[in-house]
């Protein structure tokens, strides 16, 4: 039997680096943008923190650490990182308008080289025996869990055993979801991303709203990096260790047809999908089923869009200009 007090608390530290990524890509995908850099984003995320947390490690010593900044470095350089992705993103497709799909892959690319060129720099300083390094006195920051986590038996450990970030990523998603949905600034960006023509001729700023929206959606996703190295992967940092979870980000996207508060409970389902095979029975345990188990998010990606395209419901569909640029002198 899947003992659940022990598994959803491991499928919701999975899921929330896909929340927050998922959460990002929402905000950019409304704007019209189609960022397939999404898991180069969160790898620059993830190794901007990881530089700023060893630096100061290294520097104050882990017996001297302040909380303050212990949290404070690593999550500014995991923002700025995932920024100056951003600002690429939108400097190459808004600006200078080149393909999106080409752009986002090519980020992708860029972003994991550029964390593996970066990680690999740390672990030679660190001296490390093994191809990884350890920032344990960082990472007990950012996974202390809220009071009561330990004493409220199934409850603190179901709701209560989780670092700040978790629940900052939720807060993130419904913000998110509200603001799309019930604000000024939401239509304009709806309108941007459904026909940026038009929204431009009703006096929106669409080169604004492309730039802003695609920017905060990689430092949001930049986040969901930060989070998996510092709390699920308990501070330590290794070369290709983040696996195809920015990826599985961009699914979450359109299993969540384009709503970032679905995201939070879609986001804990993938997580336990992703895991599920390490909760089967040993019989079971066999390198070409995991493999098989792995494939459930995507599967169930599949369905969902090939259900949401057979009922055809507008607002279940993604933005009319998603993927294309915008020429102005052309409207």
């Amino acid at each position: 039997m899947l003992d659940l007090v022990a598994f959803i608390p491991r499928a919701v530290q999975q899921g929330i680096p896909l929340l927050f990524g998922s959460t990002g890509e929402t905000i950019t995908e409304k704007s019209g943008n189609l960022n397939l850099g999404i898991p180069g984003v969160m790898y620059v995320g993830a190794i901007s923190g990881v530089i700023g947390a060893f630096f100061y490690e290294q520097g104050a010593g882990a017996d001297n650490m302040n909380a303050f900044l212990a949290i404070l470095i690593p999550l500014m350089c995991s923002l700025l990182g995932s920024l100056l992705m951003g600002l690429l993103y939108c400097f190459l497709t808004v600006t200078l308008r080149s393909n999106q799909n080409v752009t986002g892959l090519a980020m992708t690319t860029f972003g994991i080289g550029f964390g593996n060129f970066f990680g690999g720099s740390l672990i030679k300083l660190a001296g490390a025996d093994v191809p990884s390094i350890s920032l344990s006195a960082t990472s007990a920051y950012f996974s202390h869990t809220l009071p009561g986590a330990s004493s409220t038996g199934w409850f603190g450990k179901i709701f209560l055993s989780y670092g700040f970030l978790a629940y900052a990523a939720i807060i993130i998603s419904l913000i998110a979801a509200y603001v799309l949905r019930h604000t000024r600034t939401g239509l304009h960006l709806r309108a941007v991303g459904e026909n940026p023509a038009t929204a431009d001729a009703a006096g929106i700023n669409v080169t604004r709203y492309k730039y802003v929206s695609t920017c905060l959606g990689c430092m949001i996703a930049g986040l969901g990096g930060l989070y998996y190295v510092m709390d699920y992967a308990c501070g330590v940092w290794s070369n290709d260790a983040f696996g195809d979870r920015g990826w599985l980000a961009i699914a979450l996207v359109i299993f969540t047809i384009w709503k970032p508060d679905l995201g939070i409970f879609s986001s804990i389902l993938f997580g336990g999908l992703y895991i599920l095979y390490l909760y089967l029975p040993s019989g079971m345990d066999h390198a070409e089923y995991k493999e098989l188990y792995k494939m459930i998010p995507y599967v169930v990606t599949l369905v969902v869009l090939v259900i949401t395209s057979m009922r055809n419901k507008r607002e279940n569909q993604p933005p009319k200009s998603l993927g294309t640029n915008y020429f102005r002198e052309e409207r």
